[in-house]
Order: structure tokens, then sequence, then C-alpha cells
């Protein structure tokens, strides 16, 4: 499924991060950078040592929960890593929805302060920080398209691409999708 915005596409696929064949690929990590499961993990071992050695190397503090940080893609496909820390969910009372946008603005500013045509993302904080999958759909949706309608004409970015895990994630983002196609 896609939406095109002010000539930019916005993509959703079910598939596999690691292989996507972007500039950059948002990894889900967590605030130490250290590597993990899901997403993380798959990331770190489909782009070898380099990347959590860049990271150690420029990040040595981590990244706070609701920002970023870009490092080398390693092995990936992907020239960059955009390591985005989103929120666990607690019931929706801990400004998560203000940090899983902020996680997300971010990224795409990394990507578009580092020349960045194409992005893959996954679906912050949907798998071990819990969060609602419709909830995290919508923020994720409507933030993308907010900062595609308000990134220059000349910016590089043209493709944001969620690589989503699941049909029931994918189908959260697709209702997401439909619901912003339909206000602009």
């Amino acid at each position: 499924m896609r939406l095109k915005i002010r000539g930019r596409m916005l993509d959703l696929v079910q598939d596999d991060i690691t292989r996507q064949d972007v500039d950059a690929v948002v990894n889900a990590a967590n605030s130490r950078l250290a590597g993990g499961g899901g997403v993380d993990g798959a990331i770190h071992r489909a782009g070898g040592p380099a990347i959590i050695a860049d990271t150690k190397r420029r990040y040595p503090n981590g990244c706070p929960t609701g920002s970023a940080v870009i490092s080398t893609g390693g092995n990936l496909p992907a020239k960059y890593v955009i390591h985005a820390v989103g929120p666990v969910w607690s019931g929706g009372g801990y400004s998560e929805e203000e940090l899983l946008r902020s996680a997300y603005r971010t990224s795409f500013q990394l990507a578009t302060d580092n020349g960045c045509a194409s992005i893959a993302l996954p679906a912050l904080s949907t798998g071990a920080y819990r969060y609602p999958f419709d909830e995290a759909a919508r923020a994720a949706i409507e933030t993308t398209a907010d900062f595609l309608r308000e990134l220059d004409e000349g910016a590089p970015l043209v493709l944001v691409r969620f690589v989503l895990f699941s049909a029931d994630i994918r189908a959260a983002f697709e209702r997401a999708l439909d619901a912003v196609g339909k206000s602009i």
C-alpha cells in the first residue's frame, strides 16, 4: 500500500528490513545502543560488528528515549543505520505518544541531514516495548505525513518505507495510512 505526499512516496511492506535497498534503515534500538532481540538483533546480525563498534565509539552514553542517532550500515545494503529509541508502553499516560513521534521525527531529520533519498523503518516500540499496534501505527503514519508535508522541496528524501513484521501490524498501518490518505 502506498500514499504519495508532495511528490514523495510513503510505502508499506511486510518484509525483512535488513534486505531493503535504501540509503538508511531505522533500528528499533534500546537506550544503551547495546543490541538486543527483534529488529535490533536482526540488524546487528546482518550488519555485522561494524555497527556496534561505530555506536560505541560515537555515542558512549547511548541515546535517550524519543531520539535517534546514526551509524554506519556495516554489511547491510543501506549506507546508514539510524538507531531510534521508542518508548516502552506504560498505559499511555507517560508521554509515550510524544516520545514515539519524536523518535520518528528525529530519524527522518537524520536521514535528510545525511543526504538520504530513501529510508526503511520498523514499527517502533510494538515488539518488546508492547506499544498497541493501532496507536503506534497512527502516530507513525501521521508523523511521517506531517514530516513529508513540511519538508523543503529540494530535500533529498523521496521514499519512506515502513517494513512491518506481521500481518497484524501491517493491517494496523494500512488502516492508519488509509485514514491519513482520506484527510489529504
